[in-house]
């Protein structure tokens, strides 16, 4: 049924393009330019202006939009050091986030909003991508801004990926990382860099247009003699410096038909191999992320949106027989394919109305193999496929903003396999009904103060039900992975908050915000007692997040500008069935995290921007028996250039990370740690 759905919605949407599309004048390359010209005119107007595309699918200002959104241009996602090579440390230091990437090699573990980190999505140019892989995935020199929009949406779907911690929802919010379109001068960058662990990189990367074609290219590699990452003792047993190589290539090109009407292709390719310190523990990870979207300005008060894509996933890693000895015990994969599709209409009708309706689908292949002395096993064996249909209105009256929106879910999952056997049910469908409202009332153009509420929906993943392991293997030394849970619950959830942005001398900004989130039957990760290398998903009861997000910012001058915020945060757990877990607090939730942050330029063409943040108490599970705490720790990070040399059309700059400055090795979940201070200096090369 879903595939003859998508099939119908891409025969109408085809025909439709075909027979609402312009033909495309000989004379408009010239248009073309005097085009750019006025949008390069508009764009130094709109300087000081904030425009935000996430809260509506079109750009808007912020003092239209009810929900709290960060925007980080690409000063401010350059301007971070990426410790990690994870694009979420560039989130670090917003308000309401805990970003924690355990290593270079694996995913961020943090939270949002008070929940763990499958409650705020990540999206690709309005197209949702993984939280937990992309970000390992994506490069940010392609990037033009990031949206973080915080606070429960119904435009943006639930995220159905299988792997990590499975699905992801918008409850918390959405992080929403949006691509370069116009380019309005041409521009190469080549870089080379040397830093701790023996790290190597090299990257090329170059953007153009011609008459009404823009586009960008590059690639980049990195290879490193790593660190040991675990702690002492720990089950990953590192006996040798683990390597790292990692391999990116991407373009995108974008072609105007009109000054109000495009088409885009977006491609992305991910190598990233190595070994975790022993002879038997290889992996090699392929990631691939495909981007189309298209583009029309209908009339003055219609426009309409396609968007589609692709997410391939593959994850290979070897298993021994450590520490009984370090023969090869066996391989395994993870095999991914998500097809994700939104097509929604625009339509401003009447003064201040903006309605939004459309919607998208997701289908999704999961595979988990075993290669055990050279047989070839499946375990899980999944396909899974989700449709949403919604709809939004917006009404600005005088000095009120009101919104109100809903959505239709359906989620249908077809099990072949799980665990290896063939399931006694072998489909499951879940349909709700979602929404979500807001209010915003400015005071004054400077003074703003507004409140939201929206529901969330979410389904267990194949991951979570079936498991990497069986359940025979709990226990068992060697065995790592997630045990199965086929008895898991969806879980649904309600989000609240009330905020006020504040604006002084265009300098100085204030803000403050306050969110309560709760799940019912909230499905968490909990590491097994006594084997800190098995985890298992279960429902955790109702969980409740609340607390508040305080900030700052201040731009003395163009020399210097500086950011403070904390996020207060308590959370929760109420399990009637479980004691252990009754009256528990939501894993990778700090009680307190507090940023801090300078970008200062001096003289002789050096720039230095230090940040810091303090990181509270979190704990890994929601078993009070079990569980172990993390955090109270400082980091302090730091970014530095200087330019070696400039003329007309070449510029050479130094450009020197330097990361965990005090040297901290803290422990983190799963028997991770911090490895302390490294750096990286890199020479980049601008013609």
């Amino acid at each position: 049924m879903m595939k003859k759905i998508y099939l119908f919605i891409i025969i109408c949407v085809g025909n439709f393009l075909l027979a609402s599309s312009p033909a495309f004048p000989e004379t408009y390359a010239e248009e073309t330019e005097i085009g750019e010209e006025k949008a390069e005119t508009k764009e130094k107007d709109e300087e000081t202006e904030e425009i935000v595309v996430t809260a509506s699918k079109l750009p808007q200002k912020s003092e239209e939009i009810t929900h709290k959104i960060d925007i980080l241009t690409q000063e401010d996602i350059q301007g971070v050091t990426y410790t990690n090579r994870n694009l979420s440390e560039a989130l670090r230091y917003t308000p309401g986030a805990f970003v924690n990437p355990l290593s270079r090699n694996d995913a961020n573990w943090g939270s949002y909003g008070g929940l763990g980190p499958k409650y705020n999505i990540y999206m690709l140019d309005g197209l949702p991508v993984d939280s937990f892989v992309d970000t390992m995935s994506l490069d940010n020199k392609y990037l033009n801004t990031i949206e973080v929009h915080r606070g429960p949406t119904v435009l943006y779907p639930n995220y159905m990926s299988m792997d990590f911690a499975g699905n992801q929802s918008p409850l918390a919010g959405a992080t929403n990382l949006i691509t370069k379109d116009k380019i309005l001068s041409p521009m190469t960058t080549l870089s080379t860099g040397y830093g701790s662990w023996n790290t190597l990189t090299g990257s090329a990367y170059h953007e153009n247009s011609k008459g009404n074609v823009h586009y960008l290219l590059g690639a980049n590699y990195e290879q490193s003699d790593y660190t040991n990452y675990g702690t002492n003792p720990s089950w990953l047993n590192m006996l040798d410096d683990p390597e790292y190589k990692k391999t990116k290539a991407f373009f995108k090109t974008t072609y105007y038909l009109t000054p109000e009407s495009k088409v885009s292709i977006f491609a992305h390719h991910t190598e990233h191999t190595g070994d975790v310190g022993r002879p038997n523990r290889d992996f090699k990870n392929y990631y691939d992320t495909i981007n189309v979207a298209y583009e029309n300005q209908l009339n003055k008060d219609i426009s309409l949106h396609l968007k589609a894509g692709y997410r391939h996933y593959d994850r290979n890693w070897e298993e021994d027989n450590f520490p009984v000895n370090l023969s090869l015990r066996e391989k395994d994969r993870v095999v991914q394919h998500i097809f994700p599709a939104d097509v929604f209409v625009n339509y401003e009708h009447t003064e201040g109305f903006l309605l939004t309706i459309g919607s998208d689908l997701q289908h999704v292949s999961y595979k988990t193999e075993t290669e055990t002395n050279g047989i070839d096993t499946t375990g899980n064996d999944v396909n899974a496929d989700a449709c949403g249909l919604y709809v939004q209105e917006k009404l600005i009256i005088d000095n009120w903003v009101f919104r109100v929106g809903g959505r239709y879910s359906y989620t249908r999952h077809d099990y072949d396999l799980i665990g290896g056997s063939e399931p006694s049910e072998d489909s499951k469908s879940w349909d709700r009904f979602l929404w979500s409202t807001g209010i915003r009332y400015n005071v004054s153009k400077d003074i703003g103060i507004y409140a939201n509420a929206g529901s969330t929906f979410l389904v267990p993943s194949a991951k979570s039900v079936g498991g990497t392991l069986k359940l025979s293997d709990l226990g068992m030394p060697g065995k790592n992975g997630q045990l199965p849970n086929p008895s898991l619950k969806p879980e649904k959830g309600i989000g609240l908050d009330l905020g006020s942005d504040i604006r002084l001398n265009g300098n100085l900004q204030f803000g403050a915000r306050g969110f309560y989130n709760m799940i019912d039957d909230a499905i968490v990760e909990n590491v097994v007692s006594g084997n800190p290398s098995q985890t298992r998903s279960v429902n955790a009861g109702e969980s409740y997040a609340y607390g508040v997000e305080i900030e700052g910012k201040y731009q003395i001058d163009n020399m210097l500008k500086c950011f403070a915020n904390t996020t207060i945060t308590k959370t929760k757990v109420e399990n009637d069935v479980d004691s252990d877990q009754d009256g528990s607090d939501v894993p990778f939730v700090p009680d307190i995290v507090a940023n801090f942050g300078i970008t200062a330029s001096f003289p002789y063409e050096v720039n230095i921007s230090p940040y810091c943040q303090y990181i509270g108490r979190y704990y890994d599970s929601t078993s009070k028996g079990g569980r172990n705490d993390f955090g109270r720790y400082v980091i302090m990070n730091m970014k530095a250039q200087k330019q070696l040399y400039q003329n007309r059309d070449f510029t050479a700059d130094l450009v020197v990370d330097v990361n965990n400055i005090l040297n901290k090795i803290f422990e983190m979940p799963w028997q991770f740690q911090d490895p302390g201070f490294n750096t990286l200096a890199s020479i980049v090369v601008t013609f």
